[in-house]
């Protein structure tokens, strides 16, 4: 399978960056092509909301022309795309929310007859660290992604919260096996 990792962390060595090195070296192993996207150093506007991505629904039809256009078209070409970020203020990252605000130019007649979307039936996952628990900290992001999820017609294939984090050599042994899960489900049938 060909399987691209967003990393929605400003830091390239830090705790999401570290657990999803772990998953990208599972997929690699198990013989799956895996590209990772460095969100933080990719040009990336936020949407326009101009609609006009609605005037030809077969193809990303963004008037903006940025990196967002290639890393939205590498997503459609893969299998599976992992979405990595870090908790910021109970929600995605900047540069990964950018991404997924412009992910409006994959989708069309959305709670209409006719919805389709260029990532319909890929496989999608997300990964997310943070400094607090569950509930008092990702709880909305995750609920979030599922309407993502939906709102592509993809197929949620994982997910992982990485909670009370501090830096990635204090990361337990047991969120490495986690991380090592999430790699296997996001290709198993």
């Amino acid at each position: 399978m060909r399987i691209t990792t967003l990393l929605g962390s400003a830091r390239k060595k830090g705790n999401t960056a570290t657990v999803l090195e772990w998953i990208e070296q599972e997929l690699g192993a198990m013989g799956h092509d895996v590209e990772r996207i460095y969100l933080n150093k990719k040009s990336i506007q936020g949407c326009l909301g101009c609609a006009k991505c609605r005037e030809t629904p077969h193809e990303i039809a963004c008037v903006q022309k940025d990196d967002a256009i290639d890393i939205m078209e590498k997503m459609i070409l893969s299998d599976a795309t992992l979405f990595a970020s870090p908790v910021y203020f109970w929600g995605f990252s900047a540069q990964i929310k950018a991404l997924i605000d412009r992910g409006f130019s994959l989708v069309t007649n959305y709670h209409r007859p006719g919805h389709t979307s260029l990532m319909e039936g890929k496989r999608v996952g997300l990964l997310v660290t943070g400094a607090g628990t569950y509930g008092d900290n990702a709880e909305g992001l995750f609920t979030s992604f599922d309407r993502i999820v939906e709102f592509l017609l993809a197929r949620k294939s994982g997910e992982l919260y990485v909670g009370e984090c501090t830096t990635p050599d204090a990361l337990p042994e047991d969120i490495k096996n986690k991380a090592l899960d999430l790699a296997r489900s996001m290709v198993e049938k």
